[in-house]
């Protein structure tokens, strides 16, 4: 491989470091929700539906959390099973469902916000609100070479 074909020392260490704060993210929050009997995941779909109080779709919640569909299908039974969240008949289209969050799933993720916010103001520590800004534009943009890169295209 020539020199000039090999990445950049700075830019593979971001990379690296990316995925280190994205796995320790990960374990993190399977720690913090799991005194609520909750993986990530299932907050995340709990926490979409605390907004949404006509519900959403299977589909538009495995879009939102970029998930396919089979595995929201089985977020969704483990979270009904809890009587977190109901399925009910889509109004525009009967073969549909509609996910909406129960009494009880709108109580748990009242219990919940608030250590998750301070907990989130913890990670970000000192660290300044434009920065974090700049940070997430950032991302977007090495997310969208990476769809770009991965559309059409198999990784070797």
């Amino acid at each position: 491989m020539k020199r000039g074909s090999q990445p950049s020392g700075a830019r593979y260490k971001a990379l690296l470091q990316l995925l280190r704060i994205a796995d320790t993210l990960w374990n993190t929050s399977h720690a913090f929700f799991a005194r609520w009997n909750l993986s990530p995941s299932q907050f995340n779909v709990i926490n979409l539906l605390s907004d949404q109080p006509d519900g959403l779709s299977q589909v538009e919640l495995g879009r939102m959390l970029i998930m396919h569909r089979s595995n929201v299908t089985g977020l969704i039974d483990r979270l009904e099973k809890r009587r977190l969240v109901q399925r009910r008949d889509a109004a525009e289209d009967r073969r549909a469902y509609c996910v909406v969050l129960t009494a009880a799933g709108r109580a748990l993720v009242m219990k919940i916000l608030p250590d998750y916010y301070r907990m989130a103001e913890e990670v970000w520590g000192g660290f300044p609100v434009a920065r974090a800004k700049q940070l997430t534009t950032a991302m977007a943009e090495l997310c969208a070479n990476t769809e770009r890169l991965m559309k059409g295209k198999e990784i070797a």
